[in-house]
């Protein structure tokens, strides 16, 4: 992939985090504050990125949206699983991450995630250029309307690219996020997709800016229904306490979070998917028929939406 190539790509990449930014800022009411940073020479890594952060807004508890763009000399393990030919080879990357953490315990969580991976191999030749990414939703309370909408915006948006992707993405998502120390999912799913390329480089790009078009669609409308929702005390503790899962899950089994801590990448960015509270308890248990018990029973076991 070319140096025009990826000026495209970055252009996609910014314009996303500040489309996805001003929706967001503006259903809240509070802005985003932007930081702008530069990775130091003699770093691990260089480069550059945008870091837009909201804290204590009216909607959203915390909403980070991050758009990096990075070079380094050698692809970290995570990296190179699945392409052991490229160990230590030198790379760039960029994409634009984000998590956002409602305030109200009936709207749910939501992650989303583009990125681009260009390596040269050590002993020459062409850049070998992947993408991946997708996005996935962590209810509290589930309602089975929101979680339809929310895969049905997925699959329209891959299926001019193949009626195989989102089945495909779908499970695939459901197996990558999943707490394995818990045996549980971390949500509902979504679409996930990773080492992307078998459609050709602008093709695959495309489908990548499809996905990404599609997140204010899959996600505002759920925001505008249930962020006035009335909730106590009992909802805050139980989202409080699913939180804690998020964290688990970030920490130990997330590859995007373990590359970029492997790499050198910039610690405060990378948590920045962290919710601002978590909370845990010793085997806590939920009442049966409730709803709490309800989201054990019915939204996180694996199914198909649509």
């Amino acid at each position: 992939m070319g140096t025009a190539d990826i000026s495209g790509v970055r252009a996609f990449l910014v314009g996303l985090q500040e489309r996805i930014t001003s929706a967001i800022a503006e259903l809240d009411g509070q802005p985003f504050v932007a930081d702008h940073w530069q990775k130091e020479l003699g770093e691990p890594l260089q480069g550059n990125g945008i870091t837009q952060i909201l804290e204590q807004g009216a909607v959203f508890e915390r909403a980070g949206c991050g758009f990096s763009h990075v070079r380094g000399p050698k692809l970290p393990p995570s990296a190179t699983q699945h392409r052991p030919e490229l160990a230590g080879a030198p790379f760039e990357a960029m994409g634009v991450s984000l998590v956002f953490h409602p305030r109200n315990p009936y709207v749910p969580t939501v992650h989303m995630n583009v990125r681009m991976l260009a390596a040269t191999p050590l002993g020459g030749g062409e850049p070998v250029c992947w993408f991946g990414g997708g996005m996935d939703l962590t209810p509290y309370y589930g309602f089975d309307e929101d979680a339809v909408h929310f895969h049905q915006t997925c699959k329209d948006a891959l299926d001019p690219f193949g009626g195989d992707k989102y089945p495909r993405f779908k499970q695939w998502c459901d197996e990558y996020f999943y707490l394995k120390h818990r045996q549980e999912q971390r949500g509902i799913g979504g679409v996930f997709f990773d080492d992307f390329h078998e459609l050709g480089r602008d093709q695959s790009f495309a489908m990548v800016q499809s996905v990404a078009d599609s997140f204010l669609k899959a996600y505002l409308p759920i925001v505008q229904k249930r962020k006035d929702t009335p909730y106590g005390e009992r909802e805050r503790e139980f989202q409080l306490y699913r939180r804690g899962r998020y964290v688990e899950f970030n920490l130990v089994w997330d590859r995007g979070t373990h590359f970029g801590l492997q790499s050198g990448g910039r610690t405060e960015s990378i948590l920045m998917s962290m919710p601002p509270l978590a909370s845990w308890a010793y085997q806590r248990q939920v009442e049966a028929g409730s709803p709490e018990d309800r989201l054990y029973k019915e939204f996180l076991p694996r199914r198909d939406w649509v």
